[in-house]
């Protein structure tokens, strides 16, 4: 646990304290290299000796559901039982830092908790930061989460439509923290200022935004709980996969197979159970999905074309000097509107290496413009040249 405390760049005198030691002693154990030679006489040797490194690694690296340790080290050959991991995980335990909370129940149907979290893992063969987004239902803990290429807002919005979807339904309210994507200011005592398009969501969807109180995410306390619960269990169980569609698909396939089906510690109920007697309490989802796509301004130049992340895209020679608004979907569809509100223009976002996007339609005035204003010369001219 030293060892994998000290990769991820925890100071020498950090790990003394979270184990309760000198620092001195924990510098000897990084020259030794390991646990001090030799055993005790009369101790019993153990099936779990040869699997005690690979075990203390889960544990540095903050997995401590002992059933999902059990899953890793009898993949490596392990046969002993769980009751010997057990006693082995046990005493260690205290190590863990956790800091008190008030636990509070919600009604059903009243509140899903949002928060992000991120970790490492390998994604098309590269290992790179991957950040999905939680939502957790507060009565049924009832969770839904899906992996996202950033945190902005555009991704934060979708995120909360895809849990709504999932779950079959809208809660009263949405407890969130104080990212930008949704809150802009939160001070003490005063009132909270949301994100505008945060509150257009909720509207469309008919729920109530709320703010953690600032410097205090715990309040968030079920939603932290889930994403420890992802980390230690989910990601445990999966670290390769072949893109984040694919992570996704297996992320629904093991929330309704093991998440859903899981007795929550807390309220003493299978999950699914107690999702079954809040689903009745959630509100409809609209009729319209909300738009999650990016809006931006844009110029058009005099040869019709607009510059949308380093490719230039047509649109109708009409409008050739003025300013449009351009939507663009998270699945990187562009949509071109005028001042009007008239969509004028659609194309697929693509790399500049495969050039510029044109529909021949857009420029046909253009063109015309162009041959009957060109100065034509008769080809004897080029003969007298040469």
């Amino acid at each position: 646990m030293i060892h994998e405390r000290i990769a991820q760049g925890v100071y020498v005198k950090d790990i003394a304290e979270e184990l309760g030691v000198h620092p001195r002693t924990v510098s000897r154990a990084l020259r030794r290299g390991g646990s001090p030679p030799g055993q005790r006489p009369g101790v019993r040797k153990s099936k779990l000796d040869p699997y005690k490194p690979m075990v203390d690694r889960l544990l540095g690296e903050g997995i401590w559901n002992a059933q999902v340790i059990l899953r890793e080290i009898e993949a490596a050959g392990y046969q002993g039982r769980r009751s010997i991991l057990r006693a082995y995980v046990g005493p260690k335990r205290p190590l863990r830092r956790v800091r008190a909370t008030v636990r509070f129940e919600t009604a059903p149907g009243r509140q899903l908790q949002n928060d992000w979290a991120k970790l490492r893992t390998v994604v098309a063969g590269r290992e790179q930061e991957v950040h999905f987004a939680v939502n957790t239902l507060g009565y049924s803990r009832r969770f839904h989460f899906v992996a996202m290429p950033c945190e902005d807002a555009e991704h934060t919005y979708e995120s909360l439509i895809l849990s709504f979807e999932y779950f079959g339904g809208v809660t009263a309210e949405v407890l969130v923290d104080n990212q930008k994507a949704e809150v802009i200011h939160h001070r003490r005592g005063a009132a909270v200022e949301f994100n505008p398009r945060f509150l257009e969501l909720a509207v469309d969807y008919g729920f109530i935004p709320h703010a953690c109180r600032p410097y205090r995410a715990r309040t968030k306390g079920k939603d932290e709980r889930m994403v420890r619960y992802i980390k230690e269990n989910f990601f445990a169980r999966y670290r390769v996969f072949e893109s984040l569609v694919h992570l996704n698909q297996l992320a629904e396939q093991w929330l309704r197979d093991e998440a859903d089906r899981r007795m929550h510690g807390t309220v003493k109920e299978i999950v699914a159970a107690r999702f079954a007697r809040e689903a009745p309490y959630l509100r409809p989802l609209p009729v319209l999905r909300f738009d999650t796509s990016y809006h931006e301004r844009r110029g058009v130049g005099w040869d019709g074309y607009i510059d949308v992340r380093g490719n230039r895209y047509s649109v109708p020679d009409k409008l050739c000097g003025a300013e449009v608004v351009v939507h663009i979907s998270l699945e990187g569809v562009l949509q071109v509107y005028d001042r009007a509100g008239e969509l004028v223009a659609r194309h697929l976002l693509k790399p500049m290496s495969e050039g510029w996007s044109y529909e021949p339609a857009h420029h046909r005035t253009l063109w015309e413009q162009t041959l009957t204003t060109v100065e034509r010369r008769p080809l004897e001219v080029y003969e007298e040249v040469v």
